[in-house]
């Protein structure tokens, strides 16, 4: 029996770093109930009352661990820009690195059944593989036996490449056990989530825009690249909407920052944040900012669909 369908509507969760609440759509759409919540950017705690009419706490680093309710699953996206390629790829010594121990503080604290946690790929590898040492050791420690599985939303039914890192720790002598989610690789493209109409201000009209590739390809479970504008760096090329769309970032230099380029009804444009919000499996109805704070709390977001096969993962 699978665990999703025995603590369905049963158990309690926090959402540590919640951002726009990703970890919290999936859970509460599995049947649980958040307990507690915190949440450092002003701006996102903002966007989360309005979607859960919930107020999360600030910086958990000044929250004690007594002052968090009794909880059976803890759900943490930690932050991730230190570990990111796009980034500084700090490690432990960066302070966005160091809010891990700030899970581990909470974890020794209440010893939930289940810790599920995200982070960037970039995670595996930083320091030449010693932060994911220090994560297992510490949380085998703590008593957890620690799973995961690098996981791309392109092979779950999600049309963004988007490669994560999924934790799915549980409990030493629980009973629970892992199993890693087997990709269903769903027929659903770019171009099934894209608006009817768009704000003018998301076409670009250049005149060094290339199409290096004419006609229709086929449909395909991962970005296809077709031309680009200027040289072809970060943010210059451009894809075709038969394919997924590339990863969307918080932070991304070039024409098409943040979310890439596509050339959609005969015109090169970035993407909506309505489209952005279906490309991170989110209801077009999930509030968030509007304008670039719209679109970092995208970028930043995790996927609920794959917060659930995460969850799915567990068995006993």
């Amino acid at each position: 029996m699978r665990c999703s369908e025995r603590w369905r509507g049963v158990y309690n969760f926090i959402d540590l770093f919640a951002g726009i609440g990703g970890f919290r759509v999936s859970m509460e759409r599995l049947g649980m109930k958040c307990v507690f919540s915190s949440e450092i950017d002003e701006h996102a705690r903002m966007v989360y009352q309005r979607n859960f009419n919930d107020n999360p706490r600030g910086d958990i680093c000044e929250i004690n661990a007594r002052e968090i309710p009794k909880h059976d699953i803890l759900c943490a996206g930690f932050p991730c820009q230190s570990f990111s390629i796009a980034g500084k790829k700090g490690g432990m010594d960066d302070r966005r690195g160091r809010l891990f121990y700030e899970i581990l503080r909470v974890v020794e604290y209440h010893k939930p059944l289940v810790l599920l946690l995200e982070n960037v790929r970039n995670i595996l590898t930083v320091d030449g593989g010693d932060v994911m040492k220090t994560i297992e050791a510490r949380l085998d420690e703590a008593g957890y036996s620690v799973h995961y599985s690098l996981l791309d939303a392109s092979d779950y039914g999600i049309p963004q490449k988007r490669e994560r890192v999924y934790f799915a720790c549980v409990r030493k002598g629980t009973g629970l056990r892992y199993k890693e989610p087997k990709p269903d690789r769903k027929d659903i493209f770019l171009k099934d989530v894209l608006d009817d109409f768009v704000d003018e201000r998301l076409i670009i009209r250049r005149d060094d825009i290339t199409i290096e590739k004419d006609g229709e390809p086929e449909p395909a479970h991962k970005p296809i690249r077709i031309g680009h504008l200027n040289k072809g760096g970060q943010g210059e090329r451009i894809y075709h909407p038969n394919g997924h769309a590339i990863t969307l970032a918080a932070d991304s230099g070039g024409v098409g920052s943040r979310t890439g380029l596509y050339l959609v009804d005969g015109v090169v444009r970035r993407l909506s944040i309505s489209e952005c919000k279906r490309l991170m499996g989110f209801d077009v109805n999930h509030v968030t900012d509007v304008g670039a704070r719209g679109y970092r709390q995208l970028g930043n977001a995790v996927i609920p669909d794959m917060v659930t096969r995460a969850y799915d993962s567990i068995v006993i």
